[in-house]
């Protein structure tokens, strides 16, 4: 069984090293730790804490942990798309998950897309890697590539834009 000096230690390292969690089990006690996305914000004062949330089952009664807080720097708010945004009258395609953002199936093969690329619905466009499961991420119109906005092997959070696409004319 971990004290409560180490699952403190390990809260204190999820919300360190912007975790999206950790799983422990140990002699039938099981400790399940959910580390908590901060959406991106501005932030012009001090950033506002995101607590990350604990749960401990297992033989032993279920222990409330103290939330520690996950700091938000500022830097944290996905890049802006160059040039003001997205081209006028493009689609936005944004990641749904935090990950790693990956333009290619692996280390030696060409990039799914590139801009200028016509894509169809459904079409894998990247992969985003996150907690060693590689999801791809699909095309959701048919269209171009306008932009790609994440660099190959750059973090990537919920929401943040990963491609501008022109839609077809339907």
């Amino acid at each position: 069984m971990l004290t409560f000096e180490q699952i403190k230690e390990l809260i204190e390292l999820i919300a360190e090293r912007r975790l999206q969690g950790l799983e422990v089990e140990r002699s039938g006690f099981r400790l399940k730790i959910d580390g908590q996305a901060v959406a991106p914000q501005v932030v012009y004062a001090a950033p506002a804490a995101e607590p990350s949330r604990a749960a401990v089952s297992g033989p032993a009664a279920p222990l409330a942990m103290p939330a520690v807080p996950a700091a938000a720097p500022a830097s944290a708010a996905p890049p802006e798309p160059e040039k003001g945004g997205p081209p006028a009258g493009s689609h936005v395609i944004n990641s749904p998950i935090v990950g790693t953002f990956y333009r290619a199936p692996s280390p030696g093969s060409p990039s799914f897309v590139e801009v200028g690329s016509r894509v169809k619905k459904g079409q894998v466009l990247c992969i985003i890697e996150a907690m060693k499961l590689m999801n791809e991420i699909e095309s959701d119109v048919d269209g171009e590539i306008l932009e790609i906005y994440p660099q190959n092997a750059q973090p990537v959070e919920f929401g943040e834009p990963l491609f501008a696409v022109r839609a077809a004319a339907s």
